[in-house]
């Protein structure tokens, strides 16, 4: 331990307490525990090697939970993510209307001036749901090819610079696709764009398995485990390696819709303007940050090496697991799936040395940490349930808006009301709605978060199908019974163009910001399930798969893409109100669903979350001190049975 370490920090000694700052508790740098004389248990207190002192299994149930210090290099990290959500969201704002809306009469770029549309290729909502459905499915279906890489051969560090250098060329093509010579041909230029999506895609795949997983691991770096302080006012705390993570995704997730609304927002007015060349070629000039911040801070950083071949292990203790388990009445299968044995049988100490197949190059811990990726990834199947109310943001509801009386507001920049109603909601949630809530010994766990995401999106939902049902009843277009078809209605009213039509003569007399609601709460939903499930890939993933379970929980959004399609039949008119509603009632069904299978595992998260550091032999980590990794997990073994969370958790897969 360094000496700049301990002035920074607060020592921790075995004769008094140290003073820890509420609003952070100032940490030492932990050298692995068992470098020194040992942990141990001294008038009730748990005392680790270098005097830290753990909590005891009463002082995790009782003491006030607080964060820890957060090292300024991590903000470098969320800055990023910022350029990058920047170039990401500022390309993607403007799609729908490239795709959809017809280009407008006089303009060579797409611009719409004040009072146009801004448009391209004339495509139909429909074409450009399906291709909006599409970029989401491809750029979340990545990230699990993109996590094994990382995982197995390149580390998150080079893994990133290759997502840049591939999105780089992806939002070359695009803006290819959008100059004026192109988009004088709609066909050639929709292949142009299509090609530049594929190379978008794999870019940002492979970038968001990584990043978000490499912004936590410079905190864990520094403090592992949860230890006990005392604040100036002389309460003792607990600082929560845990919950500073959480907070650390909050923040992230701040500087996300930083980069979101402005890139939105600019990019929409540039569109609206100048045309969607201008809307493509700005964000890949902010884009090129991101290896410049990489680089400069790249021995600033903690970078975990890739291990070799994880995923292939965990497949093959998985087919070991299952080996005698298997049975024609899927219901049998899945119960012994469930037994109390089906890991405790496959692990390296309970098969003699001879019979162990040649892959089995980890120890029981790691087992433990599969088991509970397993139960991370089982979280993740319902999320597809709760993406499908948040994907709405980039499409239905952007269609939604155009249909409304607009008073030259692009309609594509309503949608920025989420990350506007993120960035004043993350806040208030980090300062003072969980810290209060921490205050009276309420502590949201990640699964109580999810569910509340869940019943979130359904509400929101539920808003904008109201929404629709007014656009409906008072469209102008409206025959005399039944719903009125919106989308065409100036065409209807003015086949020629000859009349001069404006907004209100062919919309409904309701404006724009009627939306608020479903996007502030869709913005509550985001901050309950889609921030907390990025806390949940890292927390419960092994170390060394991190990258393949963030793939998994983006995977997520994919599949949810994909069902989506399902629903572009109903993407039209006058079929909206149901597709809304039919969302909302899965959402319902899906947060009631997803409480009742993750109650128990609720109770089990303390447990979780203590699990001691694995051994695993790789292709890529020959060199690492295995003899120091054992001597670490046996003092955290004696500080987790002091505390009582070394008690066998849920049974089975």
């Amino acid at each position: 331990m360094s000496a700049d370490a301990n002035r920074d920090g607060v020592e921790a000694t075995h004769d008094s307490l140290p003073i820890a700052d509420e609003k952070a508790a100032k940490l030492t740098d932990i050298a692995p525990t068992g470098s020194g004389s040992g942990s141990d248990i001294v008038e009730g207190h748990i005392r680790g090697p270098n005097g830290e002192e753990y909590p005891t299994a009463e002082e995790l149930k009782t003491l006030r939970r607080v964060k820890g210090r957060i090292n300024w290099i991590i903000y470098t990290i969320a800055f990023i993510e910022l350029c990058e959500r920047f170039a990401y969201y500022g390309t993607t704002a403007v799609f729908v209307n490239f795709i959809s809306q017809p280009l407008p009469e006089g303009s060579t770029t797409g611009a719409g001036g004040t009072d146009g549309q801004a448009g391209a290729l004339d495509q139909g909502q429909q074409a450009s749901t399906g291709l909006v459905l599409f970029n989401s499915f491809w750029s979340y279906f990545l990230p699990m090819l993109g996590g094994w890489l990382a995982d197995t051969y390149w580390g998150k560090y080079k893994t990133i610079h290759v997502a840049v250098g591939v999105a780089m060329f992806g939002h070359i093509i695009l803006i290819i696709s959008a100059l004026p010579p192109v988009i004088a041909n709609p066909k050639g230029a929709l292949g142009c764009f299509s090609l530049g999506l594929i190379f978008f895609g794999i870019g940002v795949g492979f970038f968001k398995a990584n990043i978000s997983p490499m912004i936590a691991e410079q905190y864990e770096s520094e403090q592992p485990r949860a230890l006990v302080k005392v604040l100036k006012s002389g309460e003792r705390v607990v600082v929560d390696p845990i919950l500073t993570i959480s907070i650390i995704y909050m923040r992230y997730y701040f500087f996300i819709n930083v980069g979101s609304l402005v890139g939105s927002i600019a990019m929409v007015y540039a569109e609206k303007y100048v045309g969607f060349w201008l809307s493509f070629t700005l964000p890949t000039i902010l884009f090129l940050f991101c290896p410049m911040v990489l680089l400069v801070f790249k021995n600033k950083y903690t970078r975990r090496p890739p291990t070799g071949s994880v995923l292939g292990k965990a497949i093959g203790l998985l087919v070991l697991s299952m080996k005698g388990r298997w049975s024609i009445n899927p219901v049998t299968t899945i119960r012994n799936m469930r037994s109390a044995d089906f890991f405790e049988r496959v692990k390296p100490s309970h098969i003699p040395e001879s019979e162990r197949p040649a892959w089995m190059t980890f120890d029981d811990h790691w087992v433990d940490e599969v088991r509970r990726g397993l139960k991370a990834c089982s979280v993740f199947v319902w999320y597809p349930i709760y993406w499908l109310s948040y994907n709405t943001l980039n499409n239905n509801l952007v269609s939604q808006a155009a249909t409304m009386k607009l008073n030259g507001v692009p309609n594509d920049v309503v949608n920025n009301l989420d990350p506007i109603a993120l960035l004043i909601f993350i806040p208030i949630a980090d300062k003072l709605l969980y810290p209060t809530l921490r205050r009276f010994g309420i502590n949201l766990t990640p699964i109580k978060k999810i569910t509340g995401g869940l019943f979130l999106g359904s509400i929101s939902m539920t808003v904008a199908a109201i929404i629709q049902h007014f656009i409906y009843m008072q469209s102008p277009c409206r025959p005399v019974a039944g719903y009125g078809y919106v989308e065409n209605c100036k065409k209807i009213l003015d086949p020629s163009g000859d009349l001069g039509l404006t907004e209100a003569d062919y919309k409904p007399p309701l404006i724009v910001w009627i939306q608020t609601p479903a996007y502030v709460i869709l913005a509550f939903a985001e901050i309950g399930a889609s921030i907390t499930g990025l806390e949940y890939a890292f927390t419960k993933a092994p170390k060394n798969m991190r990258g393949v379970v963030t793939g998994l929980f983006w995977f997520a959004q994919a599949f949810s893409a994909a069902i989506g399609q399902a629903f572009v039949p109903l993407a039209a008119d006058p079929y909206l109100v149901w597709l809304y509603m039919t969302i909302a009632i899965i959402s319902l069904l899906g947060g009631i669903g997803f409480w009742l299978s993750f109650a128990k595992l609720d109770r089990e998260e303390e447990a979780l979350n203590a699990l001691p550091d694995s051994l695993f032999k790789g292709s890529q980590n020959q060199d690492e001190d295995f003899a120091a990794i054992e001597a670490a997990q046996a003092e955290q073994e004696k500080i987790r049975h002091a505390q009582g969370l070394d008690k066998k958790l849920a049974v089975g897969a």
